[in-house]
């Protein structure tokens, strides 16, 4: 995967706004002004910080040495990903978790702004 494809995944999914909002380089992804990915674009080493069930985080980084803690986010909450020659499909895994977690932690109403149950 590459930083296009992360970008070109993230901005597939509903509702999703990409911005810069700390620097111009960390690139992050928002579902509903709700971060799910984070990205240094400058990175030589490509990596993006996702959200996470605490309990899949554990697990996660217990499987692979290509996640880790959630670099300067809370470690409960968020990995950070190496995402260079990485399995495409576990990698979008992970995305699809993060984007997941935020809309699940969404109220009512803007679960209906994207018209997710509840």
């Amino acid at each position: 995967m590459t930083l296009e494809d992360l970008r070109n995944y993230c901005l597939s999914k509903p509702s999703t706004s990409e911005s810069f909002p700390f620097d111009n380089e960390i690139l992050v992804f928002k579902v509903l002004n709700k971060m799910f990915i984070l990205t240094n674009i400058n990175d030589e080493i490509l990596s993006f910080n996702a959200k996470s069930d605490p309990e899949k985080a554990i697990e996660w980084r217990e499987m692979y040495d290509w996640v880790s803690p959630g670099y300067h986010m809370n470690k409960k909450h968020w990995n950070t990903i190496d995402f260079n020659g990485n399995n495409t499909k576990l990698l979008k895994e992970f995305i699809d978790h993060s984007y997941s977690k935020v809309i699940e932690s969404m109220t009512k109403k803007e679960k209906e702004l994207l018209n997710v149950s509840n």
